[in-house]
């Protein structure tokens, strides 16, 4: 039995489908068990449990084989990022309470940086779970090709992306959230020892051009990569209802400058299959 956090969101439901195609038996860990119904009627059990909640997550990891741990990100966090924290603490305590055998946590490329960013949530969940008792690995994907969500309405209608990603030219590591399921519920059914870190991206690195192109070729028109300017981030993520958007602009600064990056040698960062196009077209009809 291996419980699933997220399993509702597209990451956590690959993971779960890759594990019942193995013939493996899952629990699905939501909050709200209504809207986990198409996951019980394919056999999962379906149990009840907030991330901010060490009883009900102790109760839910209890008696499993390895557990998926997917938190949920705050993207206007507060200065101390409290609200990471207590997830993070609950999970911690329901992990050393349960025992499962194994745990395997989604964190991201760039855990590793010491400057505070948005990601930092991430950063601070791995430096508190690396010390249990039981196999943990950290899975450290890329930028999620799905983002580019946002940029589906300006490219059909103006043939334009705008990018916080610079300089345009410049290739970062994206890939596709089914991927990044699969991964993941391969991991969980694997065996090791201590801390794992596996990094991973798709097929190819992507740079705001590059995803101009790509949506060139998706929508039959010409598109192209506008940078927006960074003098105006601030105001803009504000408009946008963010409280503060240092954190988020720390991110964008850690891609733009390099400091969000993978650890690892190119050779040793696992590689997705899913290419960029799939995901667009994906994104494109479900815009209409």
């Amino acid at each position: 039995m291996y419980a699933i956090t997220g399993i509702t969101g597209k990451v956590g439901g690959v993971v779960a489908s890759t594990l019942l195609a193995s013939g493996q038996r899952v629990r699905a860990v939501v909050r709200d068990a209504a809207r986990a119904q198409s996951w019980a009627e394919r056999g999962c059990e379906v149990v009840t449990a907030y991330m901010d909640d060490e009883a009900s997550l102790t109760a839910a990891f209890e008696g499993t084989q390895g557990v998926f741990v997917l938190p949920p990100s705050e993207f206007d966090p507060s200065p101390d990022f409290r609200e990471a924290r207590a997830v993070i603490d609950a999970v911690r305590r329901a992990l050393q309470s349960a025992a499962p055998g194994k745990v395997v946590c989604l964190s991201t490329i760039g855990a590793q940086a010491t400057e505070t960013n948005l990601l930092t949530q991430r950063t601070l969940m791995e430096q508190a779970l690396r010390n249990l008792p039981m196999p943990v690995a950290f899975l450290r994907p890329g930028w999620f090709m799905e983002n580019a969500v946002w940029d589906v309405v300006p490219a059909r209608d103006k043939g334009m992306i705008p990018s916080f990603l610079q300089p345009l030219n410049k290739a970062v590591p994206m890939v596709a959230t089914a991927d990044v399921g699969r991964i993941a519920g391969q991991l969980l059914q694997q065996a090791w020892r201590g801390v794992r870190i596996v990094e991973l991206e798709g097929p190819q690195r992507v740079s705001p051009n590059d995803l101009a192109e790509a949506f060139a070729r998706v929508l039959g028109r010409p598109v192209c990569a506008e940078g927006v300017p960074r003098e105006t981030w601030g105001a803009l993520f504000r408009s946008q209802g963010t409280k503060d958007p240092l954190p988020r602009m720390r991110m964008l600064d850690g891609f733009n400058e390099g400091w969000i990056a993978f650890e690892s040698e190119k050779a040793d960062i696992v590689k997705g299959e899913v290419e960029l196009e799939t995901v667009l077209r994906d994104l494109v009809s479900q815009a209409g």
